[in-house]
């Protein structure tokens, strides 16, 4: 018995298994970021959160604003369009429909903007906004984009009311100025908003942005009229009110006509002009969220 092998010597050490190696994992250095170029997962999940935000209330921020922009067309067409009353060539109606749509579209783009910030200085929860891994222009774009997000449910839920309303014909005459006019006014006032909430201490200063700002240039922008019934003092200060060209020009998108100028390169001009606006006031924002002003400090 000594003789025989043991059940050791019967196993070749090429038999027995060798532990895995692993390539060495390297982790950046101190301080060098992860993420070179967008995070686009942090930017998001920030907009998907400000979506459900506004759409888990959505009886208060989508049909509510719909429904009372539906009764300043109840109540004026009841007040004006009665007796076959035309403006640019179509019943009232018609005419004042679309830019009630992009009235709506405006008004709730700046407030969805002007909350988020506010609400976050307010009850001490801002930090959840300044601490991601998130650039000030992916916080920007973000919170903007979730901004217009509203906007367009809340002009879809205007155009199925309106629609409805039986001297309401609305058919599609330029579709470019349809949507470039509608992206841009959302966008513009989506871009307000963030200012106003990076401004605003309480929510009484925000209150006084849109009832003093907003709602007067959204009203006197030319939404129940055409400015050529204005005084020549009046059309002038109307030309400075940005709000005007947004209604117009969308407008113009359905009717093919518009107060703007007599020509389409009138309302071209003036939709490139909008263009710039935003680029500019986009430069503004992105320089006033990098500085921490009243965020950070």
């Amino acid at each position: 018995m000594a003789d025989q092998p043991s059940s050791a010597d019967l196993i070749s050490p090429a038999a027995i298994p060798q532990p895995r190696s692993f390539p060495a994992r390297t982790f950046p250095a101190m301080g060098e970021p992860v993420i070179h170029q967008v995070n686009w997962v942090g930017l998001k999940t920030l907009y998907m959160k400000e979506v459900r935000r506004f759409f888990k209330v959505q009886t208060q921020t989508i049909w509510a604003p719909a429904i009372t922009t539906m009764l300043f067309l109840v109540i004026f067409t009841v007040a004006l369009g009665r007796g076959g009353k035309e403006v640019l060539g179509v019943n009232f109606a018609t005419f004042v429909a679309p830019g009630l749509i992009v009235m709506g579209m405006m008004q709730n783009a700046f407030a969805n903007a002007s909350f988020s910030f506010l609400a976050g200085k307010i009850q001490g929860t801002i930090i959840d906004f300044l601490m991601p891994p998130l650039t000030e222009g992916e916080l920007m774009l973000a919170m903007t984009a979730a901004a217009m997000t509203r906007a367009l449910l809340v002009g879809l839920a205007l155009t199925g009311g309106m629609l409805l309303w039986p001297q309401v014909h609305l058919h599609v005459a330029h579709p470019w100025a349809v949507i470039w006019f509608a992206l841009m006014g959302s966008g513009f006032l989506a871009l307000l908003g963030l200012l106003s909430s990076v401004w605003a201490e309480k929510f009484d200063h925000n209150a006084a942005i849109t009832n003093f700002v907003i709602a007067p240039l959204s009203l006197l922008s030319g939404t129940f009229y055409v400015i050529d019934n204005l005084a020549p003092a009046f059309q002038t200060v109307s030309r400075f009110n940005p709000f005007f060209y947004v209604i117009s020009g969308f407008r113009f998108g359905f009717l093919g006509r518009s107060d703007i100028g007599d020509t389409n390169m009138a309302v071209l001009h003036s939709a490139i002009g909008l263009g710039v606006l935003n680029a500019v006031l986009c430069l503004t924002t992105y320089l006033v969220l990098r500085s921490g002003w009243k965020l950070k400090s």
